[in-house]
């Protein structure tokens, strides 16, 4: 017999099975002796009140063991099969190709970017000379965006799929078996890497092929059918199926669309800045004490307010994180954050942004959000004055309208400069920011404070640009067998999401 109980578990001893049983056994009132077994199936921490505890949800075994399930997905050769071009190596992309190969289908990925340990060395001369190799960056190459900014893969996309099967092909690819039961489940920038070579290595090995520095810049259509693509403006590769998962900032990719007279949308996107607080002041704000305990990990917050008809929200808030430079072009600050697995660095920070509507932005042009967004990056850049120095301000006096004297210590590495941020945001998201922080300062004691810094732009939120298809085929309206895919065709909004868009792609093509 087998029953699922919620228990909780004081944070010291949330590692100590046999506290774990008697809590159990209480619980469902048996003897401890009864239960064989035991797994937790969900755990999270609640710090609503001044202790701070543990919920696991867990399935317990009475006079009985569990029958082991194989998990472990086994991927057929598919060398001489059909082939499906996905273009792009981001979370859509890979996981699409792993569904082709489950499906008996030969997946192509081309990949404008760099493998993961090539991408290193590009990194490395963004953060320390503000170079920006507009090929090979923090967005472009191999996993996409997310395998540098740490590897958030919590999401809401339930309904569009099986979260627990993309969560268990990263188990088997590497990731610590904890982001099967953890409610906010992360892997950390520092072993991600790994774990996205260890899935292109899966693809290779199944007969798959994964091409690098092989940057889209053509489509082969055929009266209203895609035939393939053009790779780098020489190679043709030809398919009657194309994956577009190319992520939220290819804008060339839009562009391009938009050239061929090929329809695309502008779409509504977040705006804002991204905010750093000494990661101690969001301790000791969630979890009621002075001091973090040793059991627990670096506190976590999410924040939401309206302000007049619009919203104004925290996204991607990384504990014991780094503000990372993140541009893909030249001449443009944009902003995200990421966390290593253990999350100990010294500062917590989350993107703090303004819902910008299709009404913020005047004319009918489908790209016109994108060249807002562009305007503001732009705009960030020249205020910071070159080599991705990024423009800052510290909270309070950004809120109350005064230039910063100087700046609290940051993780930003190319280093900030103090600006007006007024200068840089338009006046709708920095009037909304003003409104907003000091009531999420009443929501949590200690975070309105000018020990924070706001580190300007967040703009990456979402794609500006919408790809339509259709709801059933999956397919573009116009172009038959071209398949806009998770983020950035506007479907997806973090790693999990844009899996299970891409797995979703992948079977569309198989029953299409």
């Amino acid at each position: 017999m087998q029953k699922e109980i919620e228990i909780t578990i004081a944070p010291e001893h949330i590692a100590n099975e046999q506290i774990i049983l008697q809590n159990l056994s209480r619980a469902l009132k048996v003897d401890i002796s009864t239960i064989k077994h035991h797994e937790v199936l969900k755990r999270s921490i609640d710090a609503r009140s001044r202790k701070v505890i543990y919920r696991l949800q867990v399935r317990a075994y009475i006079d009985d063991s569990p029958i082991k399930e194989e998990s472990i997905i086994t991927y057929q050769k598919v060398t001489d099969t059909k082939t499906v071009i996905i273009v792009g190596a981001g979370p859509a992309g890979l996981f699409a190709a792993l569904q082709c190969i489950e499906n008996g289908l030969k997946p192509i990925v081309i990949e404008r970017g760099k493998d993961v340990k090539q991408r290193r060395r590009d990194l490395a001369a963004i953060n320390k000379q503000g170079l920006v190799n507009t090929e090979s960056n923090y967005c472009y190459g191999e996993g996409g965006a997310g395998t540098y900014s740490d590897g958030k893969l919590y999401t809401r996309s339930n309904k569009r799929g099986d979260i627990n099967k993309v969560l268990q092909i990263f188990v088997q690819h590497g990731a610590d078996e904890d982001i099967l039961i953890d409610a906010r489940p992360h892997i950390g920038t520092n072993r991600l890497p790994h774990i996205i070579t260890a899935i292109r290595e899966t693809i290779q090995n199944a007969g798959g092929e994964v091409l690098f520095d092989s940057k889209l810049t053509d489509f082969i259509i055929d009266d209203v059918k895609i035939k393939g693509v053009i790779i780098n403006q020489e190679q043709e590769l030809l398919s009657n199926s194309v994956i577009l998962a190319t992520g939220h900032s290819a804008r060339d990719i839009y562009e391009l669309l938009h050239q061929k007279n090929i329809l695309i949308e502008a779409k509504p996107f977040a705006l804002g800045v991204r905010i750093e607080h000494p990661q101690q002041i969001i301790d000791s704000a969630q979890y009621h004490c002075d001091i973090r305990s040793e059991f627990l990990p670096p506190a976590y917050y999410s924040m939401v307010e309206q302000v007049k008809t619009r919203g104004v929200f925290s996204f991607c808030m990384c504990p014991g994180g780094i503000i990372a430079p993140c541009a893909t072009g030249q001449d443009e600050i944009v902003v995200n954050g990421w966390s290593p697995s253990k999350r100990n660095n010294p500062f917590a920070n989350s993107g703090t942004v303004v819902q910008v509507t299709l009404d913020d932005v005047q004319g009918y042009d489908p790209l016109r959000m994108l060249n807002f967004q562009s305007e503001i990056e732009q705009l960030a850049f020249e205020a910071g004055g070159g080599n991705l120095v990024a423009p800052a301000q510290r909270m309070i006096d950004f809120v109350e309208n005064r230039l910063s004297i100087d700046l609290p210590k940051n993780s930003y590495l190319p280093g900030t400069k103090s600006v007006m941020l007024d200068n840089i945001l338009p006046e709708f998201v920095a009037s909304s920011l003003k409104a907003a922080l000091p009531l999420f300062g009443k929501k949590m004691k200690g975070y309105y404070t000018n020990e924070a810094i706001l580190v300007g732009v967040e703009s990456r939120t979402s794609s500006p640009v919408r790809i339509p298809r259709n709801k059933e085929t999956y397919q573009h309206p116009q172009i038959n067998g071209l398949y806009p895919c998770a983020e950035g065709a506007g479907y997806a909004g973090g790693i999990v999401s844009a899996a299970i868009d891409g797995v979703n792609c992948a079977n569309a093509i198989l029953n299409n």
